[in-house]
């Protein structure tokens, strides 16, 4: 069996921007991906509301860091065929003051970390696939928070690319199947976890087989 480690924030958790709760299992695109995939895999979610790439939040707390806790969630799951790293929304945040280069290189880190970690099969290092987050959406009540991401969102596809290319690894722009939703303009509606799901089962399928 194929172990697959989705790593991610608020839109890996299931964030409902219509509820402000969480979708089901079923309705979360890591649930779809596993469904997509079939038994011979098994799709771990690690999903955290607020987690950034690399940065560590004064608001909210030092365990928001996504490099901080990568290492001990690869080495608790290990060992890993695939992990699925769709991270940098959060680092749009005003408090943070990063461009958009600056949020690929923080999810470069990310990529740094799972290729050096051995949690892989044998010994080895896990195939990673990087998520480009999709543009920001219509802001509205975060919108302060959010200030100026929309228009550093949009250069997400540009150097994510970059860093992918740098890494070796696969990278999959999620705005090509889907969009972040305009009533919050940050997390995914229930259509947008479906089409996302879909379309990362069908790249895993061709690369672990």
């Amino acid at each position: 069996m194929f172990e697959v480690l989705c790593y991610g924030d608020s839109n890996t958790w299931g964030a409902d921007p219509v509820t402000g709760g969480r979708f089901s299992k079923e309705e979360r695109w890591p649930g779809i991906l596993q469904k997509a995939l079939g038994s011979g895999y098994h799709v771990i979610e690690e999903g955290l509301g607020g987690r950034t790439t690399v940065w560590e939040d004064p608001i909210e707390g030092r365990h928001k860091n996504g490099a901080a806790y990568l290492v001990p969630c690869l080495e608790t799951h290990s060992p890993l065929d695939m992990v699925i790293i769709m991270r940098g929304t959060n680092d749009l945040k005003k408090r943070f003051s990063v461009s958009a280069q600056d949020v690929a290189f923080g999810a470069g880190v990310l990529v740094d970390i799972v290729n050096k970690s051995g949690c892989g099969r044998n010994g080895k290092a896990p195939k990673v696939m990087l998520l480009i987050p999709p543009p920001l959406g219509k802001l509205t009540s975060l919108s302060e928070m959010f200030e100026e991401g929309y228009e550093k969102s949009r250069k997400f596809s540009e150097y994510f690319k970059v860093v992918a290319k740098e890494r070796g690894c696969e990278v999959f722009d999620t705005s090509t199947v889907m969009k972040s939703s305009d009533i919050d303009g940050i997390h995914l509606e229930k259509e947008a976890h479906k089409a996302l799901g879909e379309a990362v089962a069908k790249i895993v399928k061709n690369i672990l087989r």
